[in-house]
């Protein structure tokens, strides 16, 4: 198996289980919490890491810059995302997030000089349609097609951060070794995503209500019982097992390989969430997974 399909896959299913908890987490403590709760955790486990590594903090401006700006996308896409996941139903916003893997590809190509063979260019066209017809919702024919949840809308903004992080990761670990990358961009996001949860919580409240309130409605308190707690220590652990999976396959591989294969996370997100959370699809969305599946293995293809 390629390298770039083996290190994208891992990253897929270490992405994949950590929607569920972070899922279930946002659902109760709400998404600006518990995506800062993941990045301090995945800060602390990468410098731990890099200090027994004995990897130190690159003084390189082109690293700096572009690591935290790999930060940055990653805070915006997580928070997106997670607020979708509390919006839900889990299984159509996963779906959607599915499509960053075809972004990423078209991105790799045009910015990247990459290429593709005829038969996973008409995969990406398959997967694309497919993904479509899983965000949305036909209850009274095609005239009246709409978002089949209003967390669609965040989930497009996540795909296309997830693409763009992608992006400039490549970029940037063609300058210096993944795990110099890592520790700058997730210091970068923990940080970010800290003063951002201050902001929220105190000058831009009431505005801020969709990322800081629980599904419970109270606003949000931040009162995480042990299990709640577990879940964000988990889903962080599991981001920075995905990361650097990811990282290292940008390092050896093909960017779009890469990006294509982690995109998978979300379809094990979908699976689970049917097989166990009781989340049911339409007809047309099922269409739409099996048309995401199908695209993706012709894109897989040599």
């Amino acid at each position: 198996m390629p390298i770039g399909l083996l290190t994208g896959l891992a990253a897929a299913v270490c992405w994949g289980t950590l929607d569920l908890f972070s899922a279930l987490a946002s659902r109760r403590i709400g998404s600006l919490r518990v995506t800062t709760g993941m990045q301090i955790v995945g800060a602390i486990l990468v410098w731990s890491a890099a200090i027994a590594t004995g990897t130190r903090l690159s003084m390189d401006p082109f690293v700096l810059i572009g690591g935290s700006l790999v930060g940055l996308a990653g805070a915006g896409a997580y928070l997106s995302y997670f607020t979708g996941l509390r919006i839900g139903p889990i299984a159509v916003v996963s779906g959607v997030v599915a499509a960053y893997g075809g972004l990423t590809v078209v991105l790799a190509v045009v910015l990247r000089g990459e290429t593709l063979s005829s038969v996973q260019a008409i995969g990406a066209v398959i997967a694309t349609g497919g993904v479509v017809m899983t965000g949305l919702a036909f209850d009274q024919g095609w005239r009246s097609t709409r978002f089949a949840s209003p967390g669609v809308g965040f989930a497009v903004v996540a795909l296309v951060l997830f693409a763009t992080m992608t992006i400039i990761s490549d970029v940037v670990i063609d300058r210096a070794p993944w795990l110099e990358v890592i520790v700058v961009s997730r210091t970068a996001n923990a940080v970010l995503s800290t003063l951002v949860l201050i902001l929220a919580l105190t000058v831009f409240r009431r505005l801020a209500m969709p990322v800081i309130e629980g599904e419970t409605g109270d606003g949000g308190s931040g009162q995480a019982d042990a299990r709640v707690i577990s879940f964000v220590i988990l889903a962080g652990a599991l981001d920075v097992l995905g990361l650097a999976a990811f990282a290292y396959g940008l390092e050896r591989a093909d960017t779009w390989l890469v990006g294509l294969a982690s995109s998978f996370g979300p379809a094990v997100t979908i699976i689970v969430a049917v097989a166990f959370l009781g989340e049911r699809l339409r007809p047309t969305q099922w269409i739409g997974l099996g048309g995401i599946l199908v695209g993706m293995i012709a894109i897989g293809l040599p």
